[in-house]
């Protein structure tokens, strides 16, 4: 299948925000967060992926090192336009804003991490996906795909009928029906990366999640705000699934983060050069 790029750049004021799909997704998924936040008076570069845009056999000949790189060079772009830079992403592309803030420190001045995907142990993850890390590296691992499935990663219906309908249609708007094994293990060998690195990402942060997420459980963010070195702002929601961007609670999430960018960059601009600062954890907040 044909790569069909569907990065796209809103420029608006000084402040820019480099927003990333997940995994066999697309920009799409972060076009109405994109439109908030240029609404707002920010710049907003939602970008591609490498490998993605068009089948499994061009995802699955990529790694998490040049999708790595097609964040860095959209990181670049915004920076050409814009005086102070923050970066988010959802599901395992929150996983790579994440290492992209812990490999250039200096350059991302705030995170925002969307329903972040370190394991799938959701509860729409069939109990038996662990045994695909023992069979990975044989004949039937290697061919294995993770098919989407109900609920496909949403709670509203209507907004669940217009996904699937375009899943089955194909043309790639909606991203892959199904990820390929190689993907899933470079998304493992991303995690593995970043794990490490946790501790000294000490840009303020921002993590919602969804108590009920059916792909990645409430434990990827608890591990997360417990071991991240900045400020950390999570917002858990109540009546959403994975995809939060879309599903019902999506006014909350965009709101939400608009406030944060927002709070963030005027942080950003007022504190001297070099300064830092070691922030202590914050608070869970609910929403009903």
């Amino acid at each position: 299948m044909a790569i069909v790029d569907r990065s796209f750049l809103i420029e608006r004021g000084p402040v820019g925000v480099l927003l990333i799909h997940g995994l066999g997704g697309t920009p799409i998924e972060m076009r109405e967060v994109a439109r908030k936040l240029a609404a707002a008076g920010h710049t907003v570069l939602c970008c591609q992926l490498e490998g993605h845009g068009g089948g499994s056999q061009e995802l699955a000949a990529t790694d998490f090192e040049a999708w790595y790189d097609s964040a860095l060079r959209a990181l670049t772009l915004l920076e050409e336009r814009c005086e102070t830079v923050l970066v988010g992403g959802l599901s395992m592309g929150a996983v790579l804003a994440a290492l992209l803030a812990a490999r250039q420190p200096e350059r991302v001045k705030g995170l925002v991490m969307l329903a972040p995907t370190l394991r799938y142990d959701g509860w729409s993850i069939p109990w038996y996906s662990f045994l695909l890390r023992l069979l990975i590296d044989t004949p039937l691992g290697r061919r294995y795909q993770f098919v989407e499935r109900e609920p496909y990663g949403v709670k509203d219906q209507r907004i669940r009928a217009v996904i699937v309908r375009a899943l089955r249609q194909g043309g790639g708007e909606a991203g892959l029906p199904a990820t390929p094994a190689a993907a899933l293990r470079q998304l493992w060998r991303l995690v593995a990366a970043l794990k490490p690195l946790l501790p000294a990402i000490r840009q303020r942060t921002l993590l919602v999640h969804a108590r009920e997420d059916d792909v990645a459980s409430l434990k990827n963010a608890m591990l997360l705000q417990r071991r991240l070195g900045g400020l950390v702002e999570s917002l858990v929601l109540e009546d959403s699934y994975h995809l939060v961007t879309l599903d019902r609670q999506h006014h909350i999430v965009t709101a939400r983060v608009v406030d944060f960018v927002t709070r963030t960059a005027e942080v950003a601009r007022d504190a001297p050069a070099g300064a830092g600062r070691a922030w202590t954890p914050g608070e869970i907040s609910h929403v009903a």
